[in-house]
């Protein structure tokens, strides 16, 4: 007997109990939860990082966009050829319309108003090789682009003028355009959504300065711009 309990005393100090090894279910599931939640924070970072560079570079590239749409209207506006007196004359009117008319309408483009603006400058932009030079006609004119957006576009055309068409070749000033709006300021002035500086109304006169509004349409939220320009020559009202 006692024999049997040293043995047992010994056996137990030499072989003494080992724990379980490995993981229980419920800890198995906890690890995985915890991972998946890690995992998911990682990815949304990145996600929003991700996200907000290409807002960004979206952004920088319709600023630049409408930067350049904005400077290409100034040096056309900058560079207006315009009739004077004595060659200019209403009583010529009647017979033909003067060529070098400035002439802003409003026109429906799918339930929207756009502005089309159309006058006579030495800005003129060649294309295909030629160097012909001369005072241009320029047409800014918007067309639809779908989706709820336009495009702003340029027509542009030496002596002697055509009949104003819209183009598929026409150069596209601005993409994603979600308003434009164009306003005439008198010599008192006074603004107008309208021109026509072969008009009785108007004193057969042109506009003094001319202020353009842009809006783009963009990821985040619509970027505005805006620009006013001074006619370097003008006609004064006819009194």
């Amino acid at each position: 007997m006692i024999q049997n309990r040293q043995t047992r005393r010994l056996k137990s100090h030499i072989d003494p109990p080992h724990p379980a090894c490995g993981f229980t279910l419920l800890e198995t599931m906890i690890a995985i939860f915890i991972f998946a939640v890690v995992v998911t924070t990682i990815f949304t970072s990145y996600n929003a990082l991700f996200s907000g560079n290409k807002a960004i570079e979206q952004g920088s590239a319709s600023y630049e966009m409408a930067k350049n749409c904005l400077s290409r209207m100034m040096m056309d506006l900058e560079s207006i050829h315009v009739s004077l007196p004595p060659e200019y004359s209403p009583q010529n009117v009647a017979d033909s319309p003067d060529l070098y008319r400035i002439s802003g309408d409003v026109v429906d483009i799918q339930g929207r108003e756009f502005p089309k603006l159309r006058f006579t400058s030495m800005s003129h932009i060649a294309f295909g090789g030629k160097t012909q030079n001369g005072i241009a006609e320029i047409v800014y004119y918007v067309q639809t682009e779908g989706d709820g957006r336009y495009l702003l576009k340029r027509a542009d055309n030496l002596h002697p003028y055509p009949l104003f068409e819209e183009k598929a070749g026409d150069p596209v000033l601005c993409k994603d355009v979600k308003s434009l709006t164009v306003k005439y300021y008198d010599e008192d002035a006074t603004e107008h959504d309208l021109w026509d500086s072969d008009a009785e109304e108007f004193g057969y006169s042109t506009p003094r300065t001319i202020r353009i509004k842009l809006e783009l349409a963009s990821a985040s939220q619509p970027l505005l711009f805006e620009t006013m320009v001074t006619l370097p020559v003008f006609r004064e009202k006819k009194k």
